[in-house]
């Protein structure tokens, strides 16, 4: 029986979600919550949904999982209310913007024995999956450096930088999950340097647009991070693993694979523009791998303590650009729980 879904936010990620539920075998798309009421009923056209508000998709007895798409500081009070009510829970990330929050959340989530999966779509993308596989079959021996890009084609609007959290909690976020996932090892400290120079507005509302971050674990094994809220080139994904018998790395995705040689040298069709083109295969799967999870009583592959321990390295970064330090992850766990 097909797993009947809801979907709480409209708007771009939820547009991505709604996709994805579409496309995966055991999935039904069955109600869409939006305050906007053209968003709601533009989505809900779309996949043959029904537009429900989050009170009547609470109590619903046809809706088995929700999908949390709604903005960042929502998303602990939602989990908590659909763990308590019964629901199987996708949320993107983060659970919150404090850790000590999201601790307090994700007790409600072992108490009522929800399934929660957190959305870190770049575990899926085929790709990095290959090169994960290829790490685990110890092709390139053992993990020793690795080096994560991420560039955005251009920064986001001012509205949505005040309340996602700021560069590090809303977009190395997701390099910092990739980078517990390829190190094979908790980071143990956080050495961040970050400025203004995409936008000065940016600054104004206190926020970077340029970061850089190094990870380093107990054994010493490091991660370097880039990440630009500017890459007038396209949307820029790269990964390189150094590893102590070889290296292995993932280039970026164009638009297609044709490459034009002449007189002039080679040509190639630009990069994807952004993440709903260049990930549309990830999120597909991590959608499927949610079915999967609940249909099966098991664990997904992105739990709540990878949501917990991704923000608190997010929050390592950003202390550590403050303060001009590298920074312990034991100081974040310690000051939050105090």
């Amino acid at each position: 029986m097909a797993l009947s879904f809801a979907i709480l936010g409209a708007g771009r990620i939820g547009k991505v979600h709604a996709q994805a539920v579409a496309t995966t075998d055991g999935a039904r798309l069955a109600a869409i919550a939006d305050p906007v009421a053209s968003a709601a009923e533009a989505l809900a056209g779309t996949y043959g949904a029904d537009i429900r508000t989050i009170d009547e998709i609470e109590g619903a007895m046809d809706i088995d999982a929700v999908i949390i798409c709604t903005p960042t500081d929502t998303h602990a009070d939602l989990i908590e209310r659909f763990a308590r009510a019964g629901k199987a829970i996708f949320c993107e990330k983060p659970v919150d913007l404090s850790v000590e929050r999201v601790r307090a959340c994700l007790s409600v989530v072992e108490e009522t024995r929800a399934t929660l999966m957190v959305g870190f779509n770049r575990r899926f993308d085929p790709d990095f999956l290959a090169l994960k596989a290829a790490i685990d079959d110890g092709r390139v021996g053992t993990v020793e450096m690795v080096t994560l890009t991420s560039r955005d084609p251009g920064p986001p609007p001012y509205e949505y930088i005040e309340r996602s959290g700021g560069i590090f909690k809303d977009m190395t976020i997701h390099d910092f999950d990739v980078a517990r996932w390829l190190l094979g090892e908790e980071v143990e400290t956080v050495q961040a340097a970050a400025s203004v120079l995409v936008d000065p507005e940016i600054g104004r509302r206190g926020d970077y647009d340029s970061v850089n971050v190094i990870l380093s674990t107990a054994s010493g094994r490091q991660c370097t991070i880039t990440n630009s809220r500017r890459a007038t080139y396209g949307y820029d994904q790269r990964i390189e693993v150094l590893g102590s018998e070889g290296a292995i790395s993932v280039d970026n995705v164009h638009r297609s694979r044709t490459v034009l040689a002449g007189p002039d040298g080679l040509t190639r069709p630009p990069l994807l523009d952004f993440f709903m083109t260049r990930y549309t295969a990830a999120y597909a799967a991590e959608i499927a791998a949610f079915v999967r999870a609940v249909q099966t009583g098991g664990t997904p592959p992105t739990t709540g303590h990878d949501g917990l321990m991704a923000l608190v390295l997010a929050e390592a970064a950003l202390r550590s650009a403050r303060e001009g330090r590298a920074i312990q992850v034991s100081e974040v766990r310690h000051d939050e729980a105090a």
